[in-house]
């Protein structure tokens, strides 16, 4: 196939160096001149993931009319601030009909829409079903650049693309289940982002395995809450897309979430520590959308607000954590979760976009 892939930063790269070895013909739109002259000349990209070798064959340009030219498959890799802006570019050169396949994880910086739902807009789908697809799952691009064997998960309201994407990404190294519930797969893969931060900030602060588990079980009911607000399947949260981004990003130290929360831990300020590097750290907006919208779908998100109480400093991080530890004892059943899911479901209820 001729795929485009819109944005060359480490997830971006990992995606099109890929899909090149896959024997498609790829394009990997760049903003940077540097990166297409890196990527066209040598073979690497000298910002994000410049350690690996690149395969012959991919191609970088940085007129999105010429990258696009002839696509038949579009590729977004774009943080999630800038998601809608460049949507809105794509949308003018993409060929009609053409399916686009989502990566970024977070919400609309503007509105606070999922991506998905931005990226339709832009292109004047409104539906959000018609050929649009978002693709989320434990996936470190340093990890899937070198063939480090990983699972994702492709979501679409059209089970046919969906379908159809899970042939066209999967390999020996990379394996794609598909979920038609757009919504949990969007929401795990940006409410992670910030359980992940939290995560780090209790490495920063040099507490346990104890400390760590009990958080991202509890990050993980919090996800689930709001993502089932939102009108997500609970039991998407205990697939790859939920527990299994949350894990990675909570543990591993390819993550700039959890690296950004242990800073935080140590006791530096958050606009410091984000002015240091080039890469996004999309926890930090995610957590500010989050917490915006909680009020309105009547979601308990205690550690989320703690985020941002540390991040805002407003807060200390280890005063956050024993007022968490000291809330109001309850039970650990997420049982109603699963119950209002069903009945709404029975009832024909639609849910929120």
């Amino acid at each position: 196939m001729r795929i485009t892939v819109v944005g060359a930063g480490s997830w971006g790269t990992a995606m099109a160096a890929h899909l090149c070895r896959l024997g498609n013909q790829v394009t990997l739109w760049a903003r940077e001149p540097e990166v297409v002259e890196g990527i066209n000349g040598s073979l690497r990209n000298p910002y994000f993931l410049s350690d690996i070798d690149l395969p012959p064959g991919l191609r970088a340009e940085g007129e999105m009319r010429d990258a696009l030219a002839g696509c038949e498959l579009a590729v977004m890799a774009v943080p999630s601030r800038w998601t809608r802006e460049v949507a809105r570019e794509v949308g003018r050169y993409l060929p009609p009909g053409t399916p686009v396949l989502n990566l970024a994880k977070g919400f609309d910086y503007h509105t606070g829409s999922r991506l998905s739902v931005a990226i339709a807009e832009e292109l004047g789908r409104p539906s959000g079903r018609e050929r649009v697809a978002v693709l989320s799952g434990p996936n470190h691009a340093e990890e899937v650049a070198r063939l480090v064997p990983s699972a994702t998960v492709v979501a679409s309201g059209d089970g046919e693309l969906a379908r159809s994407l899970q042939e066209i990404l999967s390999s020996d190294y990379f394996r794609v289940y598909t979920n038609p519930d757009v919504i949990g797969v969007e929401v795990g893969g940006a409410y992670k982002n910030v359980i992940a931060i939290a995560a780090g900030v209790l490495d920063g602060l040099g507490l346990g395995d104890n400390t760590k588990a009990s958080l991202i079980t509890r990050g993980l009911a919090e996800m689930a809450r709001f993502g089932a607000a939102m009108g997500a399947n609970p039991v998407t949260f205990s697939g790859l897309s939920g527990i299994g981004d949350l894990i990675v990003t909570c543990i591993s130290r390819h993550s700039r979430n959890r690296a950004f929360g242990e800073r935080l831990g140590r006791g530096e300020r958050a606009d410091d520590v984000l002015s240091e590097s080039r890469m996004v750290v999309e926890g930090v907006y995610t957590t500010r959308m989050v917490t915006d919208m909680a009020s309105g779908l009547g979601v308990e998100i205690p550690i989320a607000l703690g985020v941002k109480a540390v991040i805002e400093g407003r807060s200390k991080p280890s005063d956050v954590l024993r007022e968490l530890m000291a809330r109001r004892l309850k039970e650990e059943t997420e049982e109603r979760l699963f119950r209002d899911f069903l009945l709404r479901k029975e009832s024909g209820g639609s849910p929120p976009a």
